[in-house]
């Protein structure tokens, strides 16, 4: 298994030298661990270039099932781990980037607050990338819309509200609420969903047909493009609780709303401080805005 383990550090940091030095082994250890995998696969699983280390072909082809492998083992590990009381372990979370950067922060700091040696891996992605990084294990749960992904169990923290996002010289910006009919007349600056977008279906179930002018996947790119004039958007209110734009924030009439739910295949099959944290969610989701 730690020919495995080596094996991940080395593409999570794509290079032999700084994996080694991560995981304290020599240089030459680590290539020996590497070359024995190798040896015992009958196939070459890595590539050096001077753009750091890839995966062959053939060991794209198998990378999945090496990565089963090691979440299992993680799985045993913290299994037992938990059966002397929870000290160590891996969350894995997938999350779109409105939960990652108003929630997560506090929520991880108080978690670790009760069990210090918990470690967090927290990738960011659209609705689609999230559903798939579940789906091939990448990662344990994600933090996404309670409206796409099939085949998943979720459980709903919170609901949010999004918004209209307009320059503040716009004249919508003088408005209480922002008409969804209106919005549709103005160039849309769409935040990319990966498969499911609350403002499209929205701006369908209204029979009504936006002038999206541009796709952006990043929220504060999307700000700053609104700032500058080139069009209008809707984004989750969370993103308008730190923001500095110059660019003002409205209820869309009717109200659109987004279900922020906890995704994931079985929970219990989940690592157990993948568990304990969905746990924890769940326990605080009051105090969640």
């Amino acid at each position: 298994m730690n020919r495995l383990l080596v094996l991940e550090k080395i593409l999570q940091m794509n290079s032999f030298t700084k994996a080694a030095a991560a995981l304290g082994y020599t240089q030459s250890s680590v290539s020996q661990m590497v070359t024995s995998l190798e040896k015992d696969f009958g196939i070459q699983l890595l590539k050096r270039s001077r753009q750091g280390v890839s995966l062959t072909p053939e060991g794209q082809k198998l990378y999945p099932y090496i990565e089963q492998s090691l979440r299992q083992y993680q799985t045993l590990q913290e299994t037992a781990g938990a059966i002397r009381g929870l000290k160590t372990g891996t969350v894995r979370i997938g999350a779109i980037t409105s939960v990652s950067c108003y929630w997560l922060p506090d929520l991880f700091k108080r978690f670790q607050e009760k069990y210090p040696a918990i470690e967090f891996v927290l990738q960011q992605g659209d609705y689609g990338t999230i559903v798939n990084w579940i789906r091939n294990g990448t990662v344990d749960f994600g933090l996404m819309t309670a409206d796409y992904g099939d085949g998943f169990a979720k459980q709903i923290i919170h609901t949010t509200e999004m918004k209209a996002f307009v320059a503040k010289s716009h004249p919508l910006a003088k408005l209480e609420k922002i008409p969804i009919a209106a919005l549709a007349e103005d160039p849309f600056i769409l935040v990319e969903g990966g498969g499911y977008s609350e403002p499209l279906e929205s701006f369908k179930e209204a029979g009504l047909q936006p002038n999206v002018r541009y796709r952006i996947q990043d929220d504060y790119t999307i700000m700053a493009m609104v700032e500058a004039g080139l069009g209008v958007s809707m984004l989750s209110e969370l993103v308008a609780t730190r923001t500095d734009f110059n660019v003002v924030t409205k209820s869309i009439d009717p109200v659109v709303k987004r279900p922020v739910a906890i995704v994931y295949r079985e929970k219990e099959a989940l690592p157990i401080a993948s568990q304990y944290f969905i746990d924890f969610l769940v326990a605080n989701q009051n105090e969640l805005i």
